[in-house]
């Protein structure tokens, strides 16, 4: 047992390939072994900055002038992004998704508020006509 890895595992650089050496398998006692690592790099996802969805924000739903607003913080996301800064990529496309939603909430209530109103009013006149 290791007392560095309670485990009784040791780290990789420790464990050396049994009759391994620079030229493949000698099997020569002497030739020295080493351990051999493949480094496989996995891109993260990249953030995502939701222009198109600010944009329809911008041109459709401008309530308050949040559309605007997510639409600027998009746009510093996607630069954020192509700089490589993707932490403050992620900041900004947070920021953006938050108004975004506030956006078309605001907007879709008031449409909806807008299309009872006149239902109503529809129904109203027609009744008294």
């Amino acid at each position: 047992m290791n007392p560095t890895y309670p485990t009784g595992a040791y780290p990789p650089e420790a464990v050396a390939l049994q009759g391994r050496g620079p030229d493949g398998f000698s099997g020569q006692p002497g030739v020295p072994t080493g351990v051999q690592y493949t480094t496989v790099n996995i891109p993260a996802e990249p953030p995502k900055d939701y222009i198109i969805w600010s944009f329809l924000n911008y041109s459709y739903g401008n309530i308050c002038c949040l559309g605007l607003a997510a639409f600027i913080f998009s746009i510093k996301a996607r630069d954020q992004k192509v700089v490589g800064d993707h932490q403050g990529a992620r900041k900004h496309g947070s920021t953006a998704r938050c108004l975004n939603i506030w956006a078309t909430v605001l907007t879709s209530s008031i449409f909806l508020i807008l299309m009872i109103v006149w239902i109503v009013v529809t129904v109203q006149r027609n009744r008294y006509s």
